[in-house]
């Protein structure tokens, strides 16, 4: 039953091991993770995301969690959530649809891994902000704790960022 699905959410600013953090998760614990939506997404686009595209992106993100959760072995690993669709929509456009600040409350994730900014930047065609890192990194701090979110900031670089994920993951389904 996929009400007894643990979601642990994998978030942070761009360039921080989000993907690849969650594939070694989801291997780890052999399950499945939910990539990004909004990367797919954005790949197709030809200009800048609109308005309607960041709607777009929030019910997809929600749709991807959805068909996937039933896959799940006990745990979904979710690369990033649709706060990022509100964190964008804030940075770009200066507010967020109001469907997203609708549903953030109702969609609570039971763990979330907020990834440092202690990686290289990497450069890729659909990150658009090295030199706000701080600044996004003060956003999410923010973010999840408007939500009073359960989240544990990821530090390291190398197998010692992955096994401190592993230590936060194993702390967490331990003490419930």
């Amino acid at each position: 039953m996929t009400s007894n699905i643990i979601k642990i959410a994998v978030v942070g600013p761009e360039s921080t091991g989000k993907s690849t953090m969650s594939a070694f998760l989801a291997k780890h614990y052999q399950t499945v993770w939910v990539p990004e939506y909004a990367r797919g997404y954005c790949e197709k686009l030809t200009e800048p995301p609109t308005w309607q595209d960041e709607i777009n992106m929030f019910y997809g993100q929600l749709a991807l969690e959805k068909e996937m959760e039933p896959q799940a072995n006990k745990l979904l690993i979710c690369d990033t959530t649709f706060i990022t669709v509100k964190i964008w929509s804030d940075q770009i456009f200066g507010s967020s649809p109001q469907e997203v600040l609708d549903e953030l409350p109702k969609h609570p994730y039971d763990l979330y891994l907020l990834l440092d900014i202690d990686l290289p930047w990497q450069d890729d065609p659909l990150r658009d902000f090295p030199h706000l890192r701080e600044h996004f990194m003060d956003v999410w701090h923010k973010e999840l704790q408007a939500l009073n979110a359960n989240y544990k900031v990821i530090s390291g670089t190398g197998p010692e960022r992955y096994e401190r994920a592993v230590e936060t993951i194993d702390g967490f389904l331990n003490h419930d």
